[in-house]
């Protein structure tokens, strides 16, 4: 693509060059490329400049601001193009070099505390065609690859809905984090629908209030291309989110408390029975009412499943085809993922890692445990250090034994995660940092009627400590220690 043809509008090019391909990071230019160098709050990408020029870059599109104007005049041996405000730029830049792949398939974004990745990944098997983009990777359902965030840069995304478009993918479903509102990693994506889960306390280091954390969110809502919206009717944000919609976008509700909002179409659940084997309800849409079966395990399950009917609905799929589809919904890497029992403990892993999610997990299995309910559990350092507290309480709340360990400390003390966390509690609490072992000694005490809710971690197969990534795995800790229980049995 021509220079001049990809910075139309943003930025004057006498040059006539062509591009090759676009990179952020120096270290992937290759001649012919583009390298894009970013305002970062850490450092400007343009300190790699050299670097990239080695590469073979034979342009550089800085954002002059924070240094970047400076250094760009330092360097000469390419062509240099200043566009401020480089950021929120960047994803229509990326769309325009990818030929807007959006615009050839139909993107649903998904967004909220909780339930993102499972709502998505639960689209990702029951869509036809469909690829995903999130927490868990990106690509096809089963064969995900790997991405940094849960919302990739703004370039990364269009070469990742460029590939998906290629492989003849004909919807993407992708979580919307609010971290990518704010920065603009959606920018350029055309999205047709949009998907709130919820909203509960999380992210406040980032955002500062929870009214600025819900503002973020509502920007998936508030864009003009939309054309549906599905909005979590139970959750009290709802009006405030319905309220910044066009009057164009279709707003669908669900809900399991027969909630009333000025919406244009409603789907309600009712007689909810949920178990340890699964969940039992029925969806009623119109006139029509139907029963709906799942293997899926856990009571806050039952919203996300709903969740996903009502997209399936919003997208012109039949009542009774989608709630087919959803009965053979497989349950999702670290989301309530299911070990032991059989004579063994029930052991629980989950991503649960904010108060809200800690205490639908544990409040969710409550009823169903017949022995003594137990949780593993710790926080991720450098992050949102006021949830520690509440976590601590919800824990106490409703289990009847809680051990606490380290998550992903990252460079901050985990004695003092720790020390945060019991503020929540009554009274000491047993504390073992080492994840490994915790995850071993709360299952090897645990009886045959016992659940145990290893939570925190859920997919990841790592433990940050002290910024190094060592490998870790929630699931074949708890897979060790479930033989080692049959074994001393």
């Amino acid at each position: 693509m021509k220079l001049t043809e990809l910075l139309a509008g943003l930025a004057d090019v006498a040059a006539k060059v062509e591009i090759a391909g676009l990179a952020l990071d120096s270290r992937q230019v290759k001649p012919g490329f583009a390298f894009i160098a970013l305002a970062g709050s850490a450092q400007h990408g343009i300190a790699h400049v050299e670097q990239a020029l080695d590469h073979g870059a034979i342009a550089v599109i800085y954002d002059p601001a924070a240094g970047g104007q400076a250094q760009a005049n330092k360097t000469g041996s390419a062509v240099m193009v200043a566009i401020p405000d480089l950021t929120q730029r960047l994803g229509l830049i990326g769309a325009r070099f990818y030929r807007h792949p959006s615009q050839s398939m139909a993107v649903i974004g998904v967004t909220g505390t909780n339930g993102k990745t499972t709502c998505s990944q639960f689209l990702a098997q029951v869509l036809p065609a469909c690829g995903v983009i999130g927490t868990m990777g990106w690509g096809c359902w089963g064969q995900l690859r790997h991405t940094l965030n849960t919302t990739p840069d703004a370039l990364a995304i269009q070469g990742m809905l460029h590939e998906l478009l290629v492989s003849e993918k004909k919807n993407v479903v992708m979580e919307v984090s609010s971290h990518g509102l704010e920065q603009g990693r959606v920018n350029g994506v055309r999205i047709r629908g949009a998907l709130f889960t919820n909203l509960s306390r999380d992210h406040l280091d980032y955002h500062g209030s929870m009214d600025d954390y819900l503002a973020a969110k509502i920007k998936l809502f508030a864009r003009p291309e939309l054309e549906f919206a599905v909005l979590n009717m139970d959750d009290p944000r709802a009006e405030r989110i319905l309220n910044r919609i066009a009057d164009a976008v279709t707003v669908w509700g669900f809900t399991q408390q027969a909630v009333e909002l000025a919406i244009d179409e409603r789907v309600y659940a009712k007689n909810i029975v949920e178990g340890l084997d699964g969940i039992r309800m029925d969806v009623v849409w119109r006139e029509a009412e139907v029963s709906l079966h799942s293997g899926i395990v856990g009571l806050y399950n039952v919203e996300n499943i709903l969740a996903v009917l009502t997209v399936l609905l919003a997208m012109d799929m039949s009542l009774e085809q989608a709630v087919d589809r959803l009965a053979g919904l497989k349950p999702v890497a670290g989301r309530m993922e299911n070990f032991g029992g059989h004579g063994r403990p029930s052991v629980f892993v989950d991503y649960a890692h904010s108060p809200d999610a800690l205490e639908k997990v544990l409040a969710g299995l409550k009823p169903h445990c017949r022995g003594r309910l137990r949780v593993v559990f710790g926080c991720g350092g450098e992050r949102d250090r006021g949830k520690r507290t509440q976590m601590g309480a919800v824990a106490e709340k409703w289990a009847d034994d809680m051990v606490l360990t380290d998550d992903n400390p990252r460079t901050e003390p985990p004695e003092q995660i720790i020390a945060n966390i019991l503020k929540g509690c009554r009274g000491d609490k047993k504390v073992v940092h080492d994840r490994k072992q915790a995850i071993h000694e709360v299952i090897a005490s645990a009886g045959r009627q016992d659940c145990v809710v290893v939570a925190g971690k859920g997919h990841e197969h790592y433990q940050e400590i002290n910024g190094i990534r060592q490998p870790f795995s929630d699931q074949r800790v708890v897979e060790q220690a479930l033989a080692e229980w049959h074994e001393e049995q």
